[in-house]
């Protein structure tokens, strides 16, 4: 392959060609997205200023069609703010109509844009809603929680919600099928104490909703977990002929984790441990497993010694 060789001048000369074409593309550039154009994008509509005492429901799909006015500047960074594409609609007008007209609130909604270029119409042009009597129904909050513990570490009690429900507002058919109501993710890496905050509920979706509060206290305690053994007596169940039966041994040890808040207030009467002489009865077994039918909460069995409890029954 032939490699052409330029002498010092001509090399000059080809790399001021080269930066003469560069800028002469940004300059066509620059020039060219400096003017103004038109172009359409589709926006998500959010509504405010719902009325109070009707419940709505729109006819039609949740985005628009907006014809934008703007520079190729303007229309370049609108393409980097998907998330901003929202038209804010004023709904004050549905007290006394079943619609609104969104091109009579052009100068409103475009003074709520943070950017530049300037929505002209917008397709469709009218909403048109669909009402009905708006109902009141109280429904519990379900924590959304996203918590990794720090080794020995976990929730030690139940979790306190105030206020543990919530009133939601709206039509009857849409509250029909809600049956709770979300809180954001509490996020938390490696816990190793106690969480309490106030936490914002989930954000209405449907224009035609309402939810008081907003957001609710919540408290979720976090404390060090051990391990523990407790000696449980036995309880016989299912002796429904009323037999004399004994149990060997009578107790079991029950070794399990619990938090360290609790560690010294366990005893005995925390717990239940039963042997079911149904087994022995109807399955023939010589002997009897043993379960821990009852313990506080949030602690957990790591094992009973013995497992199997020997039995004599006097005739």
């Amino acid at each position: 392959m032939a490699i052409i060789k330029l002498s010092v001048i001509e090399r000059r000369r080809l790399s001021a060609f080269i930066t003469c074409v560069v800028f002469a593309i940004f300059a066509w550039l620059f020039t060219t997205l400096s003017n103004p154009y038109k172009f359409t994008i589709k926006q998500v509509v959010v509504f405010k200023n719902a009325p109070q005492k009707r419940a709505f429901h729109p006819l039609q799909s949740d985005t628009v069609s907006t014809i934008v006015q703007g520079t190729g500047w303007q229309l370049l960074f609108a393409k980097f703010n998907e998330d901003k594409k929202v038209v804010s609609v004023d709904l004050h007008t549905l007290d006394t109509k079943n619609y609104v007209v969104l091109n009579a609130q052009l100068k409103q909604i475009n003074a709520q844009k943070d950017f530049d270029h300037e929505i002209i119409s917008v397709s469709p042009d009218t909403l048109f809603f669909d009402f009905s009597s708006r109902t009141v129904k109280k429904v519990p909050v379900e924590l959304v929680t996203a918590i990794s513990y720090q080794k020995q570490f976990a929730q030690s009690d139940h979790v306190s919600i105030k206020p543990r429900y919530v009133t939601i507002s709206g039509p009857a058919e849409a509250l029909s099928k809600i049956t709770s109501w979300k809180t954001d993710s509490i996020k938390m890496n490696l816990a190793n104490e106690d969480f309490s905050g106030r936490v914002n509920l989930q954000n209405v979706k449907e224009g035609n909703l309402n939810i008081l509060p907003k957001s609710v206290i919540v408290n979720i305690p976090i404390d060090e977990y051990t391990e523990k053994t407790i000696e449980v007596p036995v309880k016989l169940i299912n002796n429904t002929n009323y037999d004399i039966v004994k149990v060997f041994p009578q107790k079991v040890k029950v070794t399990l984790t619990t938090s360290l808040t609790n560690y010294p207030d366990l005893n005995e009467d925390d717990f239940e441990a039963v042997a079911d002489l149904d087994l022995w009865r109807k399955n023939g077994y010589s002997t009897l497993p043993v379960k821990v039918t009852r313990l506080p909460s949030y602690s957990k069995v790591v094992k009973i010694a013995p497992q199997n409890i020997d039995f004599i029954i006097k005739k």
